[in-house]
C-alpha cells in the first residue's frame, strides 16, 4: 500500500492511498485459499473445489471484502503509527468508484482534522469570586407560608357571597361548540379553584362573582395551539351550573403541618427548609462560579479548533435553538436550518472550552465511576414512570445515550478540580443579590 500526503494545512490533512492491483489479487487468493478447505460444492469432495471455480463464483465477493480490508488495515495502520487523533472520522473516497475495474489499481483519498494540541495553563492564578449567602429568618418564614398555602383547605362562604380570584367553586359544566356538545367538554361537581389558570383563558374569570345556585353560560374561545386539532380556535359555549364557593383558608403553620410534610414537629421543619435553602444558595452560587472560571478560561487559553467540531456545534445549537422557538415541530421534517454568526461563534466557544476540560481531565486521571453513572441512570429514569426497565436497557445498548450521560459528570468533576486549585475568594450577600446575579447569567 503506498501513501501519499496530498494536504497539510493547520489541522487538516489529506492522504492518498494506493492498493496496487497486484496486492489485491494476492489479497483475494490469500482469502480464498484460506476458505477453500471449508467449501462444498456440487461435483467436488470438501475442500477439493478448483481454485479457479471458487475465484468464478465467489471471486466479486472477496474482492470486496479483501478491498475493504485492506483499506481499512490501511488507514488503520497509518492512524497507529503517527499517533493520530482525528477530530471526527475520516472523510474516505475512492477514486473512479464507479468506473473502477478488476485489474486496475484501488485508489482512496481520505481527509480529517486533528485534535489539537492544548497548551499548557497556569490554572492556578485563575481568580474567582464565590457568593455567599446564609439562609435568613424571613426566607425560612416565606418557605413556611408557602407551605401552608399549598396544604390550605377550603370552606363555604356564606349563603349569597360572591366568589373571588382564589376561591374555589364546584360546578357542573357542558361545553357546546356551534350547538353541539363535544367530547370531554362535560363534568359534574368538578372542584376548580379560580385564577389557577387550569382552564381555556378566560373561562375562570367570568366565575369571579358567581354564587352557589347560579347558571352561568361562559363563553370562551379555545387557543390556536389547542391539543385537540377539532377545538383549535373555536368559539364554544360552557353552560356552567355553580354548586358551592369556598373561600381559601390556609393551614395553621404549627406542628401538624410539619407532620402533614414528614417532619417530626415544626421546629424539626424550619431546620429541613434551612438545610434546603442553604443548598439552592450553593448551588446557585457554584452556577456563578462555573460561568466566571469557563469565562477566564476561555480569555486564558487560545488554539486552533477543528472546522468540523465548529460546525457541527453551530449545525446543532441552531437546531436546537429552533425548535425551542417551534416548540410544536418534534419532528426533523422541516426546512433547513442554517447557523448563523451567533451560532457559530457560541459554538467555537463551545468547542474551545470542551477541548480544554478533557485535556486537562485526562492529564489529572479524572474519570466518572460506574457508581456515578448508576446514579445518573437512575435519575433519568424517574423521567420515565413505568418504563425504567426499558429505559435501563436502552442505555446499556446505546453507547451514545451513555455519553450524553458522563459528559456533564465529567465536566463537573473538572470544573470542581480547577476550583479547588484556583484562588477563590468568598463575599457574602443578601438572597436579592445572588439572585440578581442568577439573572444577569441567564441573559448572557
Amino acid at each position: 500500500m503506498q501513501v501519499t500526503e496530498t494536504l497539510n494545512e493547520g489541522l487538516k490533512r489529506g492522504y492518498q492511498f494506493t492498493l496496487p492491483a497486484a496486492d489485491l489479487a494476492a489479497e483475494v487468493d490469500r482469502q480464498l485459499a484460506e476458505a477453500q478447505p471449508n467449501i462444498e460444492m456440487k461435483g467436488f469432495r470438501k475442500g477439493k473445489v478448483p481454485m479457479a471455480l471458487l475465484k468464478k463464483t465467489y471471486g466479486q465477493r472477496v474482492m470486496g471484502d479483501a478491498m475493504q480490508k485492506s483499506i481499512d488495515d490501511a488507514i488503520g495502520k497509518h492512524m497507529q503509527e503517527g499517533n493520530v487523533r482525528p477530530a471526527m472520522q475520516p472523510k474516505i473516497e475512492m477514486e473512479n468508484g464507479e468506473n473502477w475495474k478488476e485489474g486496475d489499481d484501488v485508489v482512496v483519498n481520505v481527509s480529517y482534522e486533528l485534535l489539537p494540541e492544548i497548551p499548557e495553563a497556569d490554572l492556578s492564578a485563575v481568580e474567582l469570586e464565590r457568593l455567599t449567602v446564609q439562609p435568613e429568618d424571613s426566607a425560612v418564614t416565606e418557605a413556611l407560608e408557602n407551605l401552608a398555602k399549598n396544604a390550605q383547605s377550603f370552606e363555604d362562604r356564606a349563603e349569597g357571597e360572591a366568589a373571588q380570584s382564589g376561591d374555589q367553586v364546584t360546578i357542573d359544566f357542558k361545553g357546546m361548540v356551534d350547538g353541539e356538545a363535544f367530547e370531554g367538554g362535560t363534568a359534574e361537581g368538578y372542584p376548580l379553584v379560580l385564577g389557577s389558570g387550569s382552564f381555556i383563558p378566560g373561562f375562570e374569570e367570568q366565575l369571579v362573582g358567581a354564587k352557589a345556585g347560579d347558571k352561568v353560560n361562559v363563553n370562551v374561545t379555545f387557543p390556536e395551539d389547542y391539543g385537540a386539532p377539532h377545538l383549535k380556535g373555536k368559539e364554544a359555549v360552557f353552560e356552567t351550573t355553580v354548586h358551592a364557593v369556598k373561600s381559601p383558608k390556609a393551614a395553621e403553620i404549627d406542628d401538624e403541618l410539619a407532620k402533614r410534610f414528614g417532619a417530626d414537629d415544626l421546629e424539626a421543619l424550619k431546620s429541613q427548609i434551612r438545610e434546603r435553602l442553604a443548598a439552592e444558595y450553593q448551588g446557585a452560587s457554584r452556577a456563578l462560579v462555573k460561568r466566571q472560571l469557563l469565562d477566564r478560561l476561555d480569555e486564558l487559553v487560545s488554539f486552533d479548533l477543528p472546522q468540523s467540531l465548529v460546525d457541527a456545534e453551530a449545525a446543532q445549537i441552531a437546531h436546537q435553538l429552533w425548535h425551542e422557538e417551534h416548540p410544536e415541530e418534534h419532528g426533523h421534517n422541516h426546512c433547513s436550518i442554517e447557523p448563523t454568526d451567533e451560532h457559530k461563534k457560541l459554538a467555537e466557544r463551545r468547542v474551545r472550552l470542551g477541548l480544554l476540560l478533557a485535556d486537562v481531565g485526562q492529564k489529572a486521571e479524572i474519570t466518572v465511576s460506574d457508581q456515578e453513572m448508576t446514579q445518573a441512570v437512575m435519575r433519568q429514569a424517574r423521567n420515565f414512570p413505568g418504563q425504567e426497565r426499558a429505559f435501563f436497557e436502552f442505555i446499556q445498548q446505546n453507547e451514545a445515550a451513555q455519553q450524553q450521560l458522563r459528559a456533564p459528570i465529567f465536566e463537573d468533576k473538572v470544573v470542581d478540580h480547577i476550583i479547588s486549585g484556583a484562588k477563590v475568594t468568598e463575599r457574602a450577600v443578601t438572597k436579592e443579590e445572588l439572585e440578581k446575579a442568577l439573572e444577569s447569567l441567564d441573559e448572557v
